[in-house]
């Protein structure tokens, strides 16, 4: 019986290259981003169902179907979920990828700016760790309902969930939020075989890293490519972290049966720049 995930934000960046991992090792894939990128998000729906028939749920159906929605929208995500059980399957794995990223000064910050980061960031994974775990719950036992020892939900957090960053006060905050809302909803979700974990990249090479780069930059004065250096030099490893990085953990291990007794962890994925 095949295992099926959705993934949000995953049109690009870190979510694209967690989807594309997931799909190698046999799941089937929603492929979910903003409303406005659906011809990218078609495009990796198109590249997955190219991948050949290994882990298909059958001849009948795809090994991934495409679905944009707001994360922020709780009935958006709801049908969502309803949305991919009914093209795919039983939903076994639910990765809250999608996230935005803000650079602004604390003094300068306004309640939108709060509103629209902690919509996202923060109220986005709750609509999925809740709409998600709703379903599980009512597929019943995880072994016969889809052949799997727990069902996986999984959020992302960030390097900054740990440790902030000056002129990321908001975004660090929300990122906070997630590895606490983790640790409360693995608690509640254990009884349910229902593992509750999250993940936080450090620099990572994407379009969000680039927006980072350039904004806070332009606060305290680097020019472009300076500041991502600055920061990746930072870690042990000595390199920007590419989406695959992250993929690997995320895709390789959380998503596995080898992470089963595993639940409430936020793990960083970060080359080596934060040690817990």
């Amino acid at each position: 019986m095949p295992r099926v995930a959705i993934v949000t934000g995953s049109a690009r960046g870190i979510g694209k290259a967690i989807a594309l991992r997931l799909a190698r090792d046999g799941y089937s894939i929603c492929i979910n981003d903003i409303p406005g990128a659906g011809d990218e998000i078609a495009t990796v729906v198109d590249e997955i169902n190219s991948m050949g028939t290994q882990g298909a749920t059958s001849s009948s159906r795809p090994r991934a179907i495409g679905i944009a929605a707001d994360v922020t929208s709780s009935s958006a995500v709801e049908d969502m979920v309803r949305s991919t059980v009914e093209g795919l399957g039983p939903l076994t794995l639910m990765v809250a990828n999608a996230g935005i990223a803000q650079i602004k000064q604390l003094l300068n910050v306004t309640e939108a700016d709060i509103d629209a980061v902690f919509s996202v960031n923060f109220k986005g994974v709750f609509n999925c760790y809740t709409h998600a775990a709703r379903q599980m719950v009512a597929q019943g036992d995880p072994q016969s309902a889809a052949g799997v020892g727990v069902y996986k939900i999984v959020g992302a957090s960030s390097i900054v969930g740990f440790r902030a960053f000056a002129a990321l006060g908001i975004y660090s905050a929300s990122k906070w939020a997630v590895r606490g809302l983790t640790q409360a909803m693995a608690m509640e979700m254990a009884p349910h075989k229902i593992t509750v974990n999250a993940y936080a990249p450090g620099v990572v090479g994407t379009a969000m890293w680039d927006k980072i780069d350039e904004e806070l930059g332009t606060i305290e004065g680097r020019s472009k490519g300076e500041t991502q250096e600055l920061y990746s030099n930072k870690a042990a490893l000595g390199r920007t972290s590419e989406p695959e990085d992250v993929a690997g953990l995320v895709g390789g291990f959380l998503a596995s049966q080898d992470s089963d007794f595993v639940t409430g962890q936020t793990i960083l994925v970060d080359g080596g720049i934060v040690f817990t």
